[in-house]
């Protein structure tokens, strides 16, 4: 499979809709986490992202303005142990309660569908890290309508055993900018990974189209000490 520059990819789509991109750092010391929203309308540009506990949650930035919180207000991220999750809506949490409950991430998301917001049939887009002994291993999921059949939920699960320097999988929401818009197709994307988190982060949010982008979270976690560093980008600034 070929790879991409993240940045070609976002610059060429000026509607992706929300993204989740995971792989290991260019020195190879890194997990590498980022997760990016979008909006069209008032009500989804309305948002921000905030640090909540060891994850992130989104929030209306001016509360006055926020017509339906549904689809739109949840946790994108939040830790388990020595797992990290990262999704597109509030399946974050039904993963979590899986977990808890000594279910796979695959089976947790087995409860669940695409988004009800006809026609578009929203994806529901969802990964995790697992960290192990100075490595991590990591999935994506993708939960689609059939073609836009609302009666049939086509569920896609990717594992990435050994994540290779330099590389992520990137996976999206959306094809492009269409009525009704056009679901994800095929693998993650493949891209490289080049920079430290600040020069990662820089990147993305400048590709990513001025109009529809909202807000950006990247995490970078070294994979010998465990700990962390989080950046977010929101446009919407407080």
């Amino acid at each position: 499979m070929k790879s991409f520059e993240l940045s070609n990819l976002l610059k060429t789509n000026e509607y992706p809709g929300r993204g989740i991109a995971i792989g290991r750092s260019e020195d190879g010391r890194h997990a590498v986490i980022a997760y990016f929203i979008m909006g069209r309308s008032v009500n989804s540009r309305n948002r921000v992202f905030v640090e909540d506990g060891e994850g992130i949650r989104t929030e209306a930035f001016d509360p006055s303005k926020m017509s339906d919180p549904s689809l739109i207000i949840y946790s994108p991220v939040r830790v388990f142990g020595s797992h990290t999750i990262v999704t597109n809506g509030d399946q974050t949490d039904t993963i979590y309660d899986g977990l808890r409950a000594g279910k796979s991430f695959e089976t947790s998301l087995r409860s669940r569908k695409f988004e009800p917001d006809e026609p578009n049939f929203t994806p529901r887009i969802s990964g995790i890290l697992h960290f192990e002994n100075n490595s991590f291993s990591y999935e994506l999921n993708i939960l689609k309508s059939n073609f836009g059949d609302p009666t049939a939920c086509n569920r896609y699960n990717f594992f990435y055993d050994v994540p290779r320097i330099g590389e992520g999988r990137f996976i999206h929401t959306y094809m492009r900018d269409d009525s009704p818009l056009p679901s994800f197709e095929g693998e993650p994307e493949v891209f490289t990974l080049k920079g430290d988190i600040d020069t990662f982060t820089k990147n993305v949010w400048e590709s990513l189209n001025h109009e529809n982008k909202v807000s950006l979270f990247v995490r970078y976690v070294d994979l010998e000490t465990g700990k962390w560093e989080t950046r977010i980008v929101n446009k919407n600034e407080k």
